[in-house]
């Protein structure tokens, strides 16, 4: 009796200390700590913010803006801790289906936007990007900030939780637009969807494309960017005009600090 005993201690004594291990071990196996995830999710924001800087530097924006690389990287690099800041919380970026979390948009106040725009290709393209003839000349300049779109400073800044909109392929442009400003989004501009095709050549594809109703001129037109002769091009489309393969792009908010 006294060895039946012994023995069931035993087993309950090995078997309360098997129970009793993975519930010491299994929170600190389970998942990072949130500091370490807080991090982690800094350093991609500040890593994805250098390479945009360092995209535009190869670019050749600094000459553009009439600036030296210096005088141009005093214009763009504080805005980092804002990048870092906002965007830390956000996805990563994932251009294929149409969102990323931040690009940094250098503004006509710096290089006008038939420049910026010829800077522009597609992945796998040589052919550099452009404004169609159906701008007349002058009207590009017309196309400004449209009612309620404030932007943080009149030469960089950062747009947050960008998306190219392609729910809204097929739909009519002003339905489209009245349906992002009662979500609480922001349209984007003309600089700001070169900004986003500058950064993520990939988001701009076939059937995918999209409108910026943050630019208006007064009028019925609403610029779009597509892809004609295998380059990204900076055309309009009439507001009441639906198209399938243009959707209408939005983004979350701007900031410069």
């Amino acid at each position: 009796m006294s060895i039946t005993r012994q023995q069931s201690s035993q087993q309950s004594s090995q078997q309360s200390g098997q129970q009793a291990q993975p519930q010491q071990s299994r929170p600190q196996q389970s998942r990072p700590q949130a500091a370490e995830q807080v991090a982690q999710g800094a350093s991609g924001a500040g890593k994805e913010f250098d390479r945009q800087v360092e995209n535009l530097l190869r670019l050749g924006y600094p000459a553009r803006a009439g600036l030296d690389e210096q005088a141009f990287a005093a214009v763009v690099t504080p805005l980092r801790s804002a990048a870092v800041a906002h965007g830390a919380a956000l996805p990563a970026p994932d251009p294929a289906e149409g969102r990323v979390p931040f690009v940094l948009v250098v503004t006509r106040a710096l290089v006008p936007v038939e420049e910026s725009m010829s800077l522009t290709v597609l992945p796998g393209r040589t052919g550099a990007g452009f404004v169609d003839r159906s701008f007349e000349p002058g009207s590009v300049a017309r196309f400004v900030p449209a009612e309620g779109v404030d932007l943080p400073d009149g030469r960089a800044y950062l747009l947050f939780g960008v998306e190219r909109g392609e729910e809204f392929c097929g739909a009519v442009p002003k339905t489209a637009m009245e349906t992002v400003a009662r979500r609480g989004r922001t349209l984007l501009t003309m600089e700001e969807g070169i900004a986003l095709v500058t950064q993520h050549p990939g988001i701009l594809v076939k059937n995918k494309c999209f409108s910026l109703g943050g630019s208006r001129c007064g009028d019925s037109r609403v610029p779009a960017i597509w892809i004609s002769r295998n380059t990204p091009k900076l055309g309009w489309c009439w507001e009441g005009n639906p198209h399938t393969w243009l959707g209408m792009a939005s983004a979350a908010h701007r900031a410069a600090e």
